[in-house]
């Protein structure tokens, strides 16, 4: 487990903003949710706002910020979007340029107003699917959730489109029904898995070479179960080469002050 697992949420974004953590966030202060980022210009808002709608699993939007502000004040108080996340990408037309622990200089010098968008993510059920005595691999390897491009097709928006993205977690057999019931009930963080067990439907060839995070164990008995995915967006800049998005790294998650059963149905 994190050795933040107890920590609140604003002293761990506190030490993000310091510097003095750059890990991926899995596992950290159990109980609150955690968020996908993507940032861009105002121009571009609109279609990236209208994807988000199109795509509900893959892009369940909780909180989006005022043009040109650096804060969610729902989700995170106080907040600094450029300095609270452990890593950021940019991209350019399509095409990783960087990677950052302080993206403040883009909101400054890019000369345009900058719009962020705070996505769901999967991360926000996992102590649930723990506390219902369901096994989260990554955390216990100490590693990032595996992801993984698919064939599935988001629906379009303006300027926007490409494939789903998933996350997967081996789960025992006997547990599969019990974790699809715990993640239905949390649609804005992802929700009900979109395969179980044949990695193959949709896509994926080799489980063991995840296109985003880690690779983990898969233990005799266990299913590979696959969740939408809030890297989708970055797969979807990708495939549609805007001029220049911000987003966070996979699995370097904006920590927000909602607790999971805020989200819950």
């Amino acid at each position: 487990m994190s050795e933040y697992e107890s920590w609140k949420p604003s002293r761990v974004r506190q030490l993000i903003r310091e510097g003095k953590i750059t890990e991926p966030t899995t596992g950290m202060c159990s109980g609150y949710a955690q968020g996908n980022l993507v940032v861009l210009p105002k121009e571009l808002a609109y279609d990236f706002l209208l994807f988000c709608q199109r795509n509900p699993k893959s892009c369940p939007l909780l909180e989006v910020s005022d043009a040109g502000s650096r804060t969610f004040p729902v989700f995170g108080a106080g907040s600094d979007i450029a300095k609270d996340l452990p890593r950021y990408r940019v991209y350019e037309h399509g095409k990783m340029t960087g990677e950052y622990t302080d993206v403040s200089a883009f909101f400054e010098q890019s000369g345009q107003e900058l719009v962020s968008f705070l996505i769901g993510c999967s991360f926000s059920f996992e102590t649930d699917l723990l506390q219902a005595g369901i096994p989260v691999r990554q955390i216990e390897e100490g590693v990032n959730v595996p992801m993984y491009k698919t064939n599935i097709p988001c629906a379009a928006a303006g300027v926007f489109s490409g494939n789903m993205v998933v996350s997967m977690r081996p789960i025992p057999h006997h547990l599969v029904p019990a974790a699809v019931s715990i993640t239905a009930g949390m649609p804005r963080v992802h929700g009900a898995p979109v395969q179980i067990g044949c990695p193959e439907a949709i896509g994926i060839v080799d489980l063991m070479h995840p296109d985003f995070g880690d690779r983990v164990t898969i233990h005799e008995g266990e299913v590979p179960v696959f969740w939408p995915c809030g890297v989708t967006p970055q797969n979807v800049v990708m495939n549609s080469k805007p001029p220049f998005v911000i987003t966070h790294a996979p699995g370097h998650m904006f920590i927000t002050d909602a607790r999971n059963a805020e989200l819950k149905l």
